[in-house]
């Protein structure tokens, strides 16, 4: 029952951090919607989310909060990636197209696919703050036996969010055959970049 009780608190808190769209989210999405490497896509960032929870547990949230300059330099970084991705997706808005198999609305070769999905999962500060940070955080509290449990929840949690999204978001595919959607949807995603960038760059300078 502890054991149980501890793979809970694991799981319920990972939901109440990764269920928000964010930038991490918008990309998955956007992947399930064009059906592109949605499997791949999925994985790479529950397996991103594996890593910094673990790391986190193991006290790489003390570490940065020991070492503020990490994190000042992480954040930079963080807010350039997410204003080029937020400029893209302008670029795209201005320029839609209909899903066809000749304009792909979403990434299609894996090495890029996997690079965007460690650029908003490894250079995103919100993400490492909700993973590493809290999710590592209040993990290193709990007793030596019950860590694994908290881990396997809070990291199960994250793989079954990542692949219902990327599945169930191709169920929106048919809608996205029109070019105004696209447009609305790519218009939507720069305003929460360039948010994103705006919040990060505000904290930090």
């Amino acid at each position: 029952m502890p054991a149980l009780a501890s793979i809970f608190q694991g799981a319920a808190l990972t939901a109440s951090l990764i269920m928000a769209i964010g930038a991490q989210n918008a990309f998955v999405l956007r992947q399930g919607i064009a059906r592109q490497q949605r499997l791949l896509t999925a994985l790479t960032c529950s397996v991103c989310d594996l890593v910094l929870m673990s790391a986190g547990v193991a006290g790489m949230g003390a570490l940065l909060a020991r070492y503020p300059q990490l994190q000042y330099w992480m954040a930079l970084g963080g807010a350039a990636f997410v204003l080029w991705y937020g400029l893209a997706a302008l670029r795209k808005a201005l320029h839609p197209g209909a899903l066809t198999v000749t304009t792909q609305q979403g990434l299609a070769r894996p090495g890029a696919v996997v690079l965007a999905a460690l650029g908003f999962s490894m250079l995103n500060p919100h993400a490492l703050l909700d993973t590493v940070v809290l999710v590592g955080g209040i993990g290193a509290q709990q007793p030596a036996a019950a860590r694994p449990w908290f881990l396997l929840g809070a990291v199960g949690f994250s793989f079954i969010w990542f692949f219902s999204l990327a599945l169930a978001a191709s169920c929106l595919t048919p809608l996205f055959k029109r070019p105004g959607a696209w447009r609305v949807f790519d218009l939507l995603i720069a305003v929460m970049m360039f948010a994103i960038a705006a919040s990060l760059l505000r904290n930090t300078l």
